[in-house]
């Protein structure tokens, strides 16, 4: 039991571990077991137990997915099992929709292609709270695994193949306003990454006169040899044709289609935290929309600005966006985001979607008339120009002395004013240069995030952070 509970930790948004070594069958049935377990007894408000499993494009989560329902059905928990891969939003929004007490996607969103996850969402359709995981791994190993073969289980209606994203679609095309976007001439192209967001996309904006083009939309389980993550160094490919090809506007999914990013016209990445900024003014000046405005510890001073002048309150959260969730919550919230691309909306399950993030920047350019660029351009016009860099440093996070990088008084010749540690440390300093370290919740490195008004500054500030916590 305690080699169970040392090899299945849930970190900033799940489980995730390398398939064949420690992500096994058997471990994925005992994670299910406990959240059975969880469900079962820390869920009295649920007479009727039910709960829903998807799954994305990696190897074999077609069939973990099922091994995960079987454990469910044994114990007595009517379970949707998905017809196919889909977005985890998708998998959230159904959890809603069919009064679930949780759900389970099986993905490690955007990881290499070696590994795999458990993502575990709320009744509400967010993230699981730490709390949650807490219980859940207090029960790994506690209960002997049950079983029930899928048909069995399908026989006696204790597993219901679902097709969810007949209402995921239905709710997103009445989300946008689609009588608006229906004669906009706008030329898109969408890198799908190999993930699971696939050709939802068309289905969506069916009937408009907007021109989707979609790229690695197949099923790839290698990912192309690299990961499906929305940066830089994994869209080349993207970039390349946004330069050469004439596109109005570039949208990126990552693994699991929660996270966005974002190409202009002329093959520039533009990081979530421009898109952020976007959106959210989109949401306030167009939408009209009500609340505050949420942006996570390493969110960009951009937004700071962008409350001010909109008199919007700014909430500022630890990395993760269960943090963002359980504020969605509990305020009225207009925008919410993070800075690996997860961007939450008000009036929807309190989750991020890479899909409908993406869909509302290209409903701003319906809005406003003007492709991506023009929209980026005005927008740094009006708020300043920021450089937002990351460095992701491969190390024992535990070698990294957190409370000796508190004391660092200047960097790089600007006196640092002000130190926030409530999840790392960010130093802020004289000229709002800023420097943060923080480890991974889901990998073995050292997470480095910088901004500047500048790239070149932005730049230094990492090479100045990674010196800091390894000086070789």
């Amino acid at each position: 039991m305690s080699d169970i509970k040392s090899q299945i930790k849930f970190g900033t948004d799940g489980w995730r571990a390398v398939i064949s070594d420690t992500f096994t069958f058997e471990n994925v049935r005992i994670v299910a077991q406990a959240v059975a377990d969880w469900a079962n007894k820390d869920n009295p408000q649920f007479l009727l137990k039910s709960a829903s499993v998807g799954f994305d494009n990696r190897f074999l989560s077609a069939e973990y997915a099922q091994a995960v329902a079987e454990v469910f059905a044994a114990n007595g928990i009517k379970t949707y099992l998905s017809n196919t891969s889909l977005p985890t939003p998708a998998l959230s929004f159904g959890v809603v929709g069919l009064s679930n007490v949780c759900g389970i996607m099986i993905t490690a969103s955007h990881n290499p292609a070696r590994f795999n996850g458990i993502k575990i969402k709320t009744a509400q359709g967010g993230a699981a709270s730490k709390d949650i995981t807490n219980l859940v791994e207090s029960y790994l190993g506690q209960t002997p695994v049950k079983r029930m073969a899928c048909p069995e289980a399908v026989d006696q209606g204790l597993i219901v193949v679902h097709d969810f994203k007949i209402e995921y679609v239905k709710f997103i095309r009445a989300y946008l306003d689609l009588k608006k976007m229906k004669t906009a001439k706008f030329k898109v192209l969408a890198d799908i990454m190999h993930g699971s967001g696939r050709d939802l996309m068309l289905e969506i904006l069916k009937g408009t006169d907007i021109k989707l083009t979609l790229m690695r939309e197949d099923v790839n389980p290698g990912f192309d040899g690299s990961k499906p993550e929305p940066i830089p160094e994994c869209l080349q490919v993207m970039m390349g044709r946004m330069k050469k090809e004439k596109f109005d506007f570039g949208h990126v999914l990552d693994g699991d289609a929660d996270r966005v990013a974002a190409v202009m016209p002329g093959g520039e990445f533009v990081s979530p935290q421009k898109i952020l900024g976007l959106l959210t003014l989109h949401l306030v000046r167009n939408r009209k929309l009500e609340g505050g405005i949420i942006k996570t510890l390493c969110g960009t001073t951009m937004m700071d600005h962008i409350a001010s002048k909109l008199g919007r309150k700014l909430y500022e959260t630890p990395v993760g966006f269960k943090y963002i969730s359980d504020l969605m919550m509990s305020e009225k919230i207009v925008s919410g985001g993070e800075e690996a691309g997860g961007m939450g909306f008000p009036n929807y399950i309190p989750e991020r979607d890479g899909t409908l993030a993406g869909l509302l920047l290209l409903e701003m350019m319906v809005y406003n008339k003007k492709n991506f660029r023009q929209l980026v351009e005005d927008m740094e016009r009006e708020f300043g120009c920021y450089y937002y860099s990351r460095l992701d440093y491969s190390m024992d996070a535990k070698k990294v002395d957190l409370n000796k990088l508190k004391t660092i008084g200047s960097v790089l010749g600007k006196k640092v004013v002000e130190v926030k540690d409530f999840d790392g440390v960010k130093l802020i300093c004289e000229n709002e240069d800023w420097l943060m370290f923080r480890p991974s919740g889901t990998e073995p490195l050292v997470r480095i995030y910088s901004e500047a008004k500048t790239l070149k500054r932005s730049q230094d500030l990492l090479e100045f952070g990674r010196q800091q916590i390894d000086p070789k």
